[in-house]
């Protein structure tokens, strides 16, 4: 198998990690802009234009860059109709452009997939199997930690994730929850939102955002931050029955305050069994799991405003 990533950051070294432990007779090119310094990459071969490799041997390409350069990065290399994997959110911005470029790919029955390694997560699986049946009234979504906390030793100031003239911002940057929640519920019928950066880290993204998605026989409330010194990251579901609590942080489910569910996995390992996912299912079976069209209309919930 090969593969060709573009983009060579924190979360594209995750998605090589998989592939090597998955794979370990891969060949992984990185390609990279013309003046950058080598990061000598164990296992990775460096390239500076897409004609120093034969694409048609490609198995896939991971669009893994800064969001704000996935649309023209996407047009670029749908030419070469290999399936697609691209890192989430899939745009900064909605735009008609974007959305025909979405379409076209689908056209053309290019095989796609929006990363969203939280619906690898055990104990995200585990509710929505646990939910079969359910009348569920209630649903609460919390996702709050320290952005300081995030890079240790970068200035947090000038990551993308505190500019938002760089498209960064704490909606996009936990649109995870918003796709599990989409996964486990569906589109909801009416959306509200709220979004403000009026808290001490003192940054022009939003630092805070409020969604209320509402449902034919539900609500779902959700909220994230970047300013929260004691990470918490739960999802509350109220059913007739009584009350689940995913704490996705230990990674475990607790059911009317009793413990019913408990995984040992890691957070790292959701994109080792990502990936696996996406080789084996939607490379190998051609199965459709949230692809671009699925994550264009998550991404279209995220930044409506």
């Amino acid at each position: 198998m090969k593969v060709l990533i573009i983009g060579l950051g924190s979360i594209a070294l995750k998605h090589i990690k998989a592939l090597q432990e998955l794979y370990p007779s891969v060949v992984i090119y990185a390609l990279r802009r013309k003046g950058e310094p080598s990061k000598e990459i164990k296992g990775v071969i460096e390239v500076f234009d897409i004609s120093e490799i034969k694409v048609d041997t490609l198995s896939f390409i991971l669009i893994s860059n800064p969001t704000a350069v996935h649309y023209e990065t996407i047009k670029e290399v749908m030419v070469y109709k290999k399936p697609l994997f691209i890192e989430k959110p899939l745009f900064e911005t909605l735009s008609n452009e974007a959305n025909d470029l979405v379409m076209e790919i689908e056209r053309q029955g290019i095989p796609t997939y929006v990363a969203c390694n939280l619906r690898f997560l055990e104990s995200i699986a585990k509710i929505r199997e646990l939910l079969v049946g359910k009348r569920v009234n209630e649903v609460n979504v919390y996702c709050g930690s320290y952005l300081p906390d995030w890079r240790p030793n970068i200035d947090f100031r000038k990551v993308y994730s505190a500019n938002k003239e760089m498209g960064g911002g704490v909606h996009i940057d936990l649109i995870h929850e918003l796709d599990y929640v989409y996964w486990l519920f569906g589109a909801p019928i009416h959306t509200q939102s709220f979004f403000s950066n009026k808290s001490s880290l003192d940054i022009t993204a939003y630092d805070y955002a409020n969604y209320l998605w509402e449902y034919d026989d539900f609500s779902v409330s959700v909220v994230l931050n970047y300013y929260r010194r004691d990470s918490k990251r739960t999802l509350e579901i109220l059913t007739d029955e009584g009350t689940y609590l995913v704490d996705l942080l230990k990674n475990n489910i607790s059911y009317n305050d009793e413990l019913v569910f408990q995984s040992s996995q890691l957070s790292l390992e959701t994109y080792t069994a990502q990936m696996q996912f996406f080789v084996e299912e939607i490379l190998n079976k051609q199965t459709k799991f949230n692809t671009f069209v699925e994550g264009y209309k998550v991404l279209k919930l995220c930044l409506q405003e």
